[in-house]
């Protein structure tokens, strides 16, 4: 199982152009270079509203097998640049009978589901340590319980529907509260509810533009193990909807994108003008206040964390890759269930 974590090319500023130049991806805007990068180091490149790759450069990291993204400014996936499809033909069609399956479908995303309570719980439990208020303590407490409670009937839901349904009490409990693990004044940053397609408030601005980089990231890791993202098992299937990268990404939700949000507003790093309200009530981060968020994730992803089935030490950023492998072994039935990632408590 390969180990490395090869770094992600984001090109934010509008009007950029990357092209190939020898082994390189170099990057220029109005005549002058930004930066240079060997390809060896990148894993995929992600390019933002306005930003354009030369037809070379798309060619040569289709070719390697290195994915390119189109996101627009607000962040919003718009197309997606891959290669010939590759891997074992046997998993793909292991993962289709399985997604065909209702029985295997409810037993993955149960699995699934599972995981995502239990990361966002715990995310909870430490935010209520931390939190200042009673109010909000009590609050953050409840929601934890009732999760609980929720994950205790999880393994009595016996169908896919009931699945869902667990998962989405799960969500309206755990973003009910979230706003008490925010320490900075309302008027700064509040949050009341989820939002998105727009985002109504900067945390909203700020998780779906970091939940839009995971997807993209997961689907890098179901692409990576041969795996179809199109087939999902908790997400139903629907033209162009990546819904086997979805299921991944719900366990890493809290643990990858909700942490490095919090942790931003938090300690103060990101601040109200780094975002802009546009018009119709959507909020919008700023070039800068997306340099910045996406500079915290990258650095997030480098740090190490010991794998609770692998035991062993990975780097964060692998994980959603080393998922995608679990789940392709389980489909392959080399493993007789999927075994999700959950964080340390």
């Amino acid at each position: 199982m390969s180990r490395e974590l090869l770094n992600t090319l984001f090109v934010l500023t509008p009007g950029a152009y990357a092209r190939l130049d020898g082994d390189t991806v170099r990057v220029e805007a109005q005549g002058e270079r930004l930066l240079q990068a060997p390809l060896l180091h990148l894993g995929s490149l992600v390019f933002f509203g306005g930003a354009t790759p030369s037809a070379p450069l798309m060619e040569r990291c289709a070719r390697d097998g290195r994915g390119i993204t189109f996101l627009d400014g607000a962040g919003r996936f718009q197309a997606r640049v891959v290669g010939p499809t590759g891997g074992n033909v046997l998993l793909r069609t292991a993962q289709y009978e399985a997604g065909a399956d209702a029985g295997r479908c409810a037993d993955v995303a149960r699995a699934m589901v599972a995981a995502k309570l239990r990361n966002g719980r715990s995310l909870l439990l430490r935010g209520a340590r931390d939190c200042r208020s009673e109010e909000g303590r009590e609050a953050l407490r409840e929601a934890c319980s009732s999760m609980a409670v929720l994950l205790t009937a999880l393994p009595g839901a016996d169908s896919l529907e009931v699945v869902r349904g667990v998962e989405g009490q799960a969500a309206a409990l755990y973003f009910a509260v979230l706003g008490h693990v925010i320490s900075r004044p309302p008027a700064e940053f509040a949050f009341r509810a989820r939002t998105r397609r727009p985002p109504r408030d900067r945390v909203n601005a700020l998780l779906s533009f970091l939940y839009a980089i995971l997807t993209s990231d997961c689907v890098g890791a179901a692409e990576g193990v041969g795996l179809d993202p199109q087939v999902g098992f908790l997400h139903a299937i629907r033209p162009g909807r990546p819904s086997l990268a979805l299921d991944l990404m719900e366990e890493f939700r809290a643990p990858l994108v909700d942490r490095v949000v919090l942790g931003l507003i938090n300690r103060r790093q990101v601040r109200p003008e780094h975002f802009e309200e546009r018009p119709g009530g959507s909020v919008m981060m700023t070039d800068d206040g997306r340099r910045l968020v996406l500079r915290a994730y990258q650095e997030h992803k480098q740090e190490e964390v010991v794998h609770p089935f692998l035991k062993e030490r990975a780097p964060v950023g692998l994980l959603p890759h080393l998922q995608a492998r679990l789940l392709a072994r389980h489909l392959r039935g080399d493993l007789p269930s999927y075994l999700p990632y959950v964080a340390r408590q």
